[in-house]
């Protein structure tokens, strides 16, 4: 499958794609993350970009009350998919283009709340497409990006453990923090219907080493999931 340039592989939905479906059912089962989002910025009737939107998982729970929704995603394939969930749901105030955050196929000052999901991974090394967000983004708009925590819960234990060449939590919180964003601190949640989904996707999001080191420690179906809300009013 073709992406653009720049776009920075994922390792998990870009080669697991089905098995990422079942990850995203599972998290924040609780919907604390979509309230947290919700207390920062309202998107009612405005104008949402889904900026690395996947296959567009979220895409219709915006398009619920927002005036406009445009998901923009790299990998062809899966904006291709995204694409396809809309038609199939039937959304009519939706759309999705492929397109970078380096790059945003939007127009200057045409968006009102922006939501990252794992799309600005870490702070370090997404100073681009920060820029690209003070163009797109309307004066009074907002934007969302969440990230793993890594400084606490299970599951940020875990991250440490499978990714230590990545930046301390506390470094990753002054890249954002010095740049003006405000952070929430969510406990988001994994939830899953079966062992068998979580063994999956634990093991699209660590290496065999340490996917087995982190199943056979825990038990049950839930984990303990700590994220980073990082918001920033333009």
């Amino acid at each position: 499958m073709k992406q653009l340039p720049g776009a920075i592989p994922s390792p998990n939905i870009w080669h697991h794609t089905a098995t990422y479906e079942l990850e995203n059912r599972a998290a924040d089962p609780d919907g604390r993350l979509w309230t947290a989002m919700g207390a920062r910025a309202d998107w009612t009737g405005r104008t949402v970009l889904d900026l690395g939107c996947g296959t567009g998982y979220h895409l219709p729970a915006f398009a619920e009350t927002a005036g406009r929704v445009i998901g923009v995603e790299p990998h062809a394939g899966l904006a291709k998919l995204a694409a396809r969930r809309l038609r199939t749901r039937q959304v009519a105030n939706a759309e999705v283009r492929q397109g970078t955050a380096q790059q945003i196929p939007l127009p200057d000052a045409s968006v009102d709340v922006v939501h990252a999901r794992w799309a600005y991974f870490f702070g370090r090394g997404c100073e681009p497409g920060l820029v690209e967000l003070d163009r797109v983004v309307r004066r009074g708009g907002v934007a969302l990006v969440i990230d793993n925590d890594g400084s606490r819960s299970t599951f940020g234990r875990w991250f440490r453990r499978g990714y230590p060449q990545l930046d301390a939590p506390e470094e990753t919180e002054r890249f954002w923090s010095v740049r003006g964003w405000t952070l929430d601190r969510v406990d988001m949640g994994w939830r899953f219907a079966s062992r068998a989904d979580l063994e999956a996707v634990v093991r699209i999001e660590f290496a065999g080493e340490v996917a087995d080191q982190v199943l056979a420690e825990h038990q049950g179906l839930e984990v303990d999931y700590a994220v980073n809300l990082w918001s920033k009013t333009f």
